[in-house]
């Protein structure tokens, strides 16, 4: 047989080369690459939290694991081996039911995080004082609820936290806590950097359901066919305390939790979040 010439080989060869380089590394979404061995990058793709429930009462599959959200002081769930729940409330607005449902937590002595924005400091001030004087977190929502994965530039991205941030203390006199959730979980990994070169810890949620359309809310038997199977050990429930569904069947959702046996605690001890 014919002898081939030796640039056959090398352009038959360096195609193969480039796939070996290709599986020994990945890219990171800067372009710089990492060893394949590092722990996986945020997807470049991800816009927006999502969730995938594969099993009842196991905790749900994110489009960003724990471990990848972890290096940015980001979680989305809790101790998955304690039947414990994080309740967490996103407050866009008051809509008159914000008062019975931190009657219900007080009833339960159960903590809550509400993650408000600044229409719901301006317009519901004692509200907001009320609940951080029950011990609960009040969160940053940021001011005007963009889609804060549109903002590249770290100084607008920053306004939107401090100018909430400023809104509560002087409404509070208090510190407001960094725990920060992006409206609509829209994000990027920039994001997350963001935030976290803010001192903010991002929180996600690992449970919630369609509660916030105002003018069609579920009804009760809805609103625990999703909640009810779905929970799970270490779950963040995300709530909105625009819902009336939600103001109404509070009480006897949280008395459902504790037969289930579980308890309910402060994102200040979720452990992904820095907490014991």
């Amino acid at each position: 047989m014919k002898e081939r010439p030796n640039r056959y080989w090398a352009a038959l060869l360096a195609p193969l080369a480039l796939l070996a380089l290709a599986g020994a590394l990945m890219l990171h979404p800067s372009g710089a690459a990492m060893p394949a061995s590092s722990p996986a990058a945020i997807p470049v793709s991800t816009d927006n939290w999502g969730l995938s429930f594969q099993t009842e009462g196991d905790c749900p599959v994110g489009n960003a694991t724990a471990e990848q959200l972890a290096r940015y002081d980001a979680c989305f769930v809790g101790d998955t081996s304690q039947k414990v729940i994080y309740l967490t409330f996103d407050c866009g607005y008051e809509n008159g039911y914000t008062e019975q449902i931190l009657d219900a937590l007080k009833k339960h002595r159960a903590p809550a995080a509400f993650f408000v924005v600044g229409n719901m400091i301006e317009t519901a001030p004692d509200i907001i004082r009320r609940m951080a004087e029950e011990g609960h977190i009040v969160g940053n929502h940021t001011f005007h609820h963009p889609d804060m994965s549109k903002i590249s530039d770290q100084a607008a991205f920053q306004k939107e936290l401090d100018d909430l941030a400023a809104l509560y203390k002087e409404t509070t006199g208090q510190d407001l806590p960094n725990y920060y959730r992006p409206p609509q979980g829209k994000y990027n990994e920039e994001n997350l950097r963001q935030a976290k070169a803010l001192g903010y810890k991002t929180v996600f949620w690992s449970l919630a359901y369609v509660d916030w359309y105002v003018d069609n809310q579920p009804s009760a038997e809805q609103a625990y066919a999703k909640l009810l199977p779905r929970i799970h050990d270490g779950a963040v429930v995300l709530l909105h305390s625009t819902s009336r569904t939600n103001a109404e069947i509070l009480d006897d959702l949280l008395t459902k939790w504790e037969d289930m046996g579980y308890t309910f605690a402060s994102l200040d001890e979720l452990p992904l979040c820095g907490g014991a």
